[in-house]
């Protein structure tokens, strides 16, 4: 299971335990004063109720080498998040160079990666989205500039990032997420930064202008799910981006090149991306529960009684992710004592779980 690593061998031990012997474990029946945790995280809830939005944009390219790879990339984005991930043509929205319909794979493009295309999509989104729904951007493409002109290519007249933030103000309700695989993407990410917000950056500093491979690997990491590390079927922020940027500096590596892109992620509002987003950094604790798929996927088939444990399940492993994050908080007994209580019944459920879907 995903979580052995992660605990003592008292916890193992609990996780092994089946619920005839749960009396052993002298732990109290009711879930709610089991979850006794304070979870101040308001952000990437997950409910059920939520939906989840994806918003594409591939801007243009004067090479047909980079505007074949970009339209590639986007296309298998799109088709990625169709197919495995809980989206449809009604939560998918891609801009694409000029937005031409006319050519192969044209049914999928919804307007033209332009000011007045990325106005009008967001103001589409606007008026469908709901409190508490998800929504991921995608660039891909060019960018140019730093700090204030940090710019992102689109045709006609370029965006900044100051710009785009505004654009994004709108969406206060909703959580947000913004994967920006452009070159010199790092000026215009900064300026996308908030609080609740997860950011991604395929660079670090404005000097790293080499178009960047960062997105292709992303995408890699969707495919099949990849990126799933903990293997609980499902792709996080944070686990397709260290996925990501693995596989990047691996393909310098047998290039015998040294990598001129450096990834960087932020999800606490302060601007500053970090290189290795971990639990214990600033840093990777929102990006972690924010995940890229719909919450109740793959629920074809399953009874009433399945779909609330499935819900269950994701709720406390939710809470487990919290907690670790926040083990800097508690004297050590205590953050033992509430990780045993949720693992404990997280295992529960998920027998649970399996109970009902083998019958």
């Amino acid at each position: 299971m995903w979580w052995v690593d992660n605990v003592n061998n008292r916890l193992k031990q609990a996780l092994q335990l089946s619920c005839c012997c749960w009396s052993l474990l002298g732990i109290q029946s009711n879930t709610q004063a089991q979850l006794s945790i304070e979870n101040n995280t308001n952000f990437f809830l997950d409910s059920p109720e939520s939906t989840k939005y994806a918003v594409i944009m591939a801007g243009p390219s004067a090479g047909e080498q980079n505007q074949t790879r970009f339209r590639q990339w986007a296309f298998s984005l799109h088709d990625i998040l169709a197919r495995d991930y809980g989206y449809s043509s009604d939560t998918i929205t891609l801009l694409l160079d000029r937005g031409e319909q006319d050519s192969p794979g044209g049914e999928r493009i919804d307007g033209a990666c332009d000011r007045n295309g990325i106005e009008q999509g967001l103001a589409t989104l606007k008026a469908r989205v709901e409190t508490g729904d998800q929504i991921t951007l995608y660039l891909i493409g060019h960018g140019s500039g730093a700090e204030e002109e940090a710019k992102f290519n689109i045709v006609g007249p370029d965006i900044t990032g100051i710009e785009f933030a505004g654009m994004l103000d709108q969406f206060d309700e909703q959580d947000i997420a913004i994967i920006n695989t452009t070159s010199a993407s790092y000026g215009f990410s900064t300026s996308l930064s908030g609080e609740g917000r997860v950011i991604i950056s395929s660079t670090r500093s404005p000097s790293e202008r080499y178009d960047p491979i960062f997105s292709q690997y992303f995408i890699e990491a969707l495919d099949s799910r990849n990126g799933d590390r903990d293997k609980n079927n499902r792709v996080s922020m944070l686990e397709a981006f260290e996925y990501a940027k693995s596989n990047v500096q691996a393909w310098y590596e047998e290039q015998g090149r040294l990598a001129p892109e450096h990834a960087g992620l932020d999800d606490n509002g302060d601007a500053l991306f970090a290189l290795e987003p971990t639990l214990d950094a600033a840093d990777g604790r929102l990006a972690e529960i924010a995940y890229i798929d719909t919450l109740l996927l793959s629920n074809e088939g399953l009874s009433p009684a399945a779909l609330s444990l499935k819900a269950k399940m994701q709720e406390l492993e939710r809470s487990v992710f919290i907690l670790r994050g926040r083990k800097a908080d508690y004297l050590e007994a205590d953050y033992w004592q509430q990780m045993e209580v949720l693992l404990v019944e997280l295992a529960r459920t998920t027998g649970q779980f399996n109970e009902q879907t083998t019958q």
